[in-house]
């Protein structure tokens, strides 16, 4: 009898491996994620009986073979997908399998709801937030002190600062940096800030500023290069665009602050000369603002195809990646520090972080603003932005008119995408 019973036993697991499912994962990536993630398939695979055939490549390249794929219905069971993507591959919110379909298999309660919500298209969940990146502040703390200023809390302390640095130090230090995406999304901090809406209507899928809104912000980034807060664009043209990380001035203190993605702490640190100290910073504010604003989205997310046969095991490896000790220990930072609240303390107890680039992303995680919505990130409505403060720039169009081109391109852009 206990012959038997062993027998139907191994016949039983035997027959559970061989229902277990064949899965394609792709994604992005270099060399140390690509080694990561299928050494962290293999694992979840057996782990959950399943065979995963891994399909990775540089970033060049991958978006036009995604598109590819999604037209013919060839993608993968798991897709990585970049969060400016959403709108191209589901603006509908039907692009990709519904992840609230698979609570059974994937723990959904180890991200917030607005977590959840950068990963919705009309309300449907298409993409669980893999890391989570945005903007925080970095402030040369030596600078700072070597002119007995302290650091500032609010814009209009940055001004006061800013003034303090050049009188005690010399008019070639500059308080911040804001030139190129950093402009822009300086201009968006303050407009958020003062009217405590992103770019972009959830609702009506349009520009949510008015004209007066946006000019005001483009008339406070006009005032911090008039007075001398940071370089404008004909200084920063007539110094070849070299970005800041590359600058001496920056290395060496003369430029004293920016506003960077958390993720990037090594790339501005490390060029830091040795007696210099750069330090993430809170989020500036205005008086009167109604949020904070902070610019927080999601890194990258992994999406489930619609097409898979195998969905719900698609689910569990998704799970294991991202929720389970096995798949996290493999994943480790591969791609910046996880969103899923259990991979983040599992691997911060592990002590897996840069202490600066986890209170810069401390930072991040704790400031509040509204949802914002990929559309900020559309290369078309990016460019308008950029090449219409740049004209602003240059003193060729003023405030207003920058403000009404930037919102007339932006939502044409934005009507291309209504249903």
């Amino acid at each position: 009898m206990k012959a038997l019973t062993t027998g139907a036993l191994l016949a039983a697991l035997l027959g559970t491996t061989a229902q277990g499912a064949d899965l394609r994962m792709s994604w992005w990536g270099g060399d140390s994620r690509h080694i990561a993630t299928q050494e962290a398939l293999k694992i979840c695979g057996e782990r959950h009986g399943h065979r995963i055939n891994a399909e990775f490549t540089g970033f060049d390249g991958y978006l036009e073979k995604l598109t590819t794929q999604v037209a013919g219905g060839t993608e993968a069971d798991i897709v990585q997908i970049n969060w400016p993507w959403m709108p191209l591959f589901s603006r509908n919110g039907e692009g990709f399998a519904d992840l609230r379909q698979f609570g059974d298999q994937i723990d959904l309660s180890q991200w917030t709801e607005e977590q959840l919500a950068s990963g919705e298209m009309k309300g449907v969940l298409q993409g669980l937030p893999v890391s989570t990146s945005g903007r925080v502040f970095f402030f040369n703390t030596t600078t700072f002190e070597a002119a007995g200023v302290p650091l500032p809390t609010t814009w209009e302390e940055l001004f006061e600062a800013s003034a303090a640095l050049k009188e005690k130090l010399g008019d070639d230090y500059y308080a911040f940096n804001g030139v190129k995406e950093t402009a822009q999304l300086l201009v968006s901090l303050q407009v958020t800030q003062k009217t405590g809406k992103d770019l972009v209507d959830p609702e009506t899928n349009r520009v949510a500023w008015s004209v007066q809104d946006l000019a005001e912000g483009l008339s406070w980034y006009g005032r911090m290069v008039e007075e001398g807060v940071l370089q404008g664009h004909e200084q920063e043209a007539g110094q070849g665009n070299v970005n800041l990380f590359e600058k001496p001035d920056w290395a060496s203190g003369k430029i004293a602050g920016s506003y960077e993605w958390d993720s990037t702490w090594s790339k501005f640190a490390d060029p830091m000369q040795d007696d210099q100290v750069l330090a993430p910073h809170g989020m500036l504010m205005h008086e009167d603002a109604l949020t904070q604003g902070v610019y927080r989205k999601p890194s990258m997310l992994f999406a489930i195809s619609k097409n898979s046969r195998n969905q719900e095991a698609a689910a569990q490896i998704v799970n294991c990646l991202l929720n389970e000790p096995e798949g996290i220990d493999v994943l480790g930072d591969s791609r910046g520090i996880p969103t899923s609240a259990v991979a983040a303390e599992r691997l911060a107890a592990a002590g897996a972080f840069d202490p600066k680039m986890k209170e810069a992303h401390d930072i991040l995680m704790e400031a509040e603003g509204p949802v914002v919505s990929p559309f900020n990130e559309h290369p078309q409505l990016r460019g308008a932005f950029l090449d219409t403060m740049e004209e602003y720039g240059y003193g060729l169009i003023d405030a207003e008119e920058a403000a009404e081109i930037i919102i007339d391109e932006a939502n044409d852009v934005l009507e291309g995408f209504d249903s």
